[in-house]
């Protein structure tokens, strides 16, 4: 990857320049679960796109979307992607080929992800993000969501990996960061899902079917939510072999401690798609500030 003061001049010619102020923009937090959501006609889909016009509808057009998805992780740093033209990543297998065909030719912004890297702090460091020019892209859990929402692929998208080696309460501590973004035309996106247990998933279960872990888990969280001490999601951990159950691995709840980092008090939780896909994936997604 490209060191954010190694960044091409060629490259940084392209996209945005700099981020203007604006009013507030909400911020999102998505619960992605299967990559057929992109492209099946799912519930979740059609939420997705009534998501999507309504932003548009209710807010400032938005000057950058930065996504936390849980598909990007990085170890020794984190990195923003810094190409003009990001690659739709097809991280995934097994699926249709009318999934691998799924294109989101959405800009990036080489600049503004240049200037970000050097304003942000690694958390716990003086030291700025690092800017990945050439590697990345937009992955499934970016892409699958933001087509549904914003189908015209015109708005510039930067992605912001997450660094796997590092504590939970550093990823809310970088959401922290985030949250001024908000006031500068960002609309701030972290994809994952509050559970995700792929190897306890049954694929012919019902939305509203989920094991009564996954539904504890997923109460629990909303109860913290809820009660607006965001801080505590850092803390998930702490229920032990219930959390272990619904995470065997974490990367897909971290993108939900950028998005609650980035809450300003007062801001009250909306729930869009609260159900279960294959009864061990919480689809339950929330946005702030709507």
């Amino acid at each position: 990857m490209t060191a954010w003061n190694d960044f091409s001049t060629a490259a940084a010619q392209a996209g945005i320049q700099q981020l203007k102020p604006s009013a507030r923009l909400p911020v999102l937090f998505v619960g992605h679960g299967s990559p057929m959501n992109a492209i099946q006609d799912t519930h979740y889909r059609q939420s997705w796109q009534a998501l999507g016009a309504e932003l548009l509808q209710k807010h400032a057009r938005p000057q950058l979307i930065v996504c936390i998805s849980a598909h990007w992780l990085t170890r020794g740093g984190w990195f923003l992607t810094g190409m003009a033209d990001p690659r739709t990543i097809h991280d995934f297998g097994g699926f249709l080929q009318e999934l691998l065909d799924q294109q989101y030719p959405a800009p990036g912004a080489p600049v503004v992800a240049r200037s970000l890297a050097a304003q942000l702090r690694t958390p716990g460091s003086a030291a700025p993000l690092g800017v990945d020019a050439d590697e990345w892209g937009l992955d499934h859990g970016t892409w699958s969501v933001l087509k549904p929402m914003f189908p015209d692929a015109d708005i510039p998208v930067v992605q912001l990996s997450m660094d796997y080696s590092r504590p939970p309460a550093e990823h809310y501590a970088l959401g922290l960061q985030l949250r001024a973004l908000r006031e500068q035309g960002v609309l701030l996106v972290g994809s994952g899902n509050i559970v995700h247990n792929l190897r306890a998933m049954q694929r012919s279960a019902a939305p509203n079917q989920a094991y009564d872990w996954a539904i504890e888990f997923d109460q629990q969280m909303k109860s913290v939510i809820d009660a607006q001490d965001l801080a505590a999601l850092a803390r998930f951990q702490a229920l032990g072999a219930l959390a272990q159950m619904a995470h065997p691995s974490h990367e897909h709840f971290l993108p939900l401690l950028y998005a609650a980092g980035a809450v300003h008090a007062q801001e009250s939780p909306r729930y869009f798609n609260a159900d279960y896909q294959g009864a061990a994936i919480a689809m339950r997604s929330v946005i702030w500030g709507a």
